[in-house]
C-alpha cells in the first residue's frame, strides 16, 4: 500500500480525518505544539504539521478511491498528471520519527542549524526559519512533484 496526500477543505481537517477513518482508511495527520501570542498572552496550541493535508495509505485498486471525492471535508487527492502522487514509506516514517525527536527536545529555535542524519533526506543541511505550516506544505508538494517526474 502506498501513501498519498489528501487536501481537505479550509477549516475541515478534523471532519475530513474522522470521515476518512470511518471508511477504515489508514490516516496520518501529524501535529506539532506551537507557541503563539494570543491577546497578549503566550499560549501553546497544537497545529497540523502540514496544514490542509492528511496522508492516507491505500492500494491503487482499492474501491474506496471513488468515495474519496465525496467524503465530507475532503477537497481532493493531490495528483500529478492525473495520477495520485505517491509518498514513499520512508518519508512518512521519517516525518513521524523526526517529529517525535524534535518534540521531546523542546522544538527548534529560529536560525538554529539542522542536519538530517538519516532517512530519505540524509545529509541535507538547513537553517531553521519558522514553524510556518504553509511553507512546510509547499516543500512537501515540491518534493512529491520531483519524485513523480524523476
Amino acid at each position: 500500500m502506498a501513501w498519498h496526500a489528501v487536501q481537505y477543505k479550509a477549516g475541515q481537517g478534523s471532519r475530513a480525518l474522522a470521515n476518512l477513518e470511518n471508511q477504515s482508511i489508514r490516516c496520518f495527520h501529524p501535529e506539532i505544539s506551537v507557541e503563539r501570542v494570543i491577546s497578549r498572552k503566550q499560549a501553546v496550541r497544537s497545529e497540523p504539521l502540514f496544514p490542509g493535508f492528511i496522508f492516507i495509505q491505500m492500494d491503487q485498486d482499492d474501491p474506496s478511491w471513488k468515495k474519496l471525492h465525496s467524503t465530507r471535508g475532503v477537497l481532493r487527492v493531490l495528483s500529478f498528471g492525473g495520477k495520485p502522487g505517491v509518498i514513499p514509506d520512508e518519508v512518512i516514517d521519517y516525518i513521524a520519527d523526526t517529529l517525535e525527536t524534535v518534540q521531546s527536545a523542546g522544538g527548534l529555535r529560529k536560525a538554529e542549524p539542522v542536519r538530517t542524519q538519516a532517512g530519505p533526506f540524509k545529509g541535507l543541511e538547513a537553517i531553521f526559519h519558522s514553524y510556518d505550516g504553509e511553507e512546510r506544505a509547499i516543500v512537501l508538494i515540491s518534493f512529491m512533484k520531483s519524485q513523480r517526474s524523476g
